[in-house]
């Protein structure tokens, strides 16, 4: 189901919990209001859809990957880049990485 775009800063901010397999239906959510945003959005998480769980949807290029508890294992080679947010009004600097 295509949920609406959560934009309250304090919830936003608020920690996730573990996602559960009672949580498989965040992962459908987030497809299909990733879909209804495609134009304007390359990834989302729940919190942005008013779900504190942690569960994350990329586009791939040709495919969209949901991950349920995802884990940064290694990071390197660091780059300055502006993202936009569908959550936030306009772009701000972070930091992402090649590999």
């Amino acid at each position: 189901m295509v949920k609406p775009i959560m934009k309250d800063i304090f919830f936003l901010g608020q920690k996730s919990e573990k996602a559960t397999r009672a949580d498989l239906q965040v992962g459908k959510d987030l497809e299909d209001t990733l879909e209804a945003n495609r134009e304007g959005c390359v990834g989302m998480a729940a919190n942005m859809i008013g779900v504190k769980k942690r569960v994350i949807i990329v586009n791939m290029g040709l495919v969209d990957l949901v991950m349920f508890n995802p884990v940064l294992l290694k990071a390197d080679t660091p780059y300055e880049a502006e993202e936009g947010c569908l959550s936030l009004v306009g772009v701000r600097k972070t930091t992402r990485y090649q590999n």
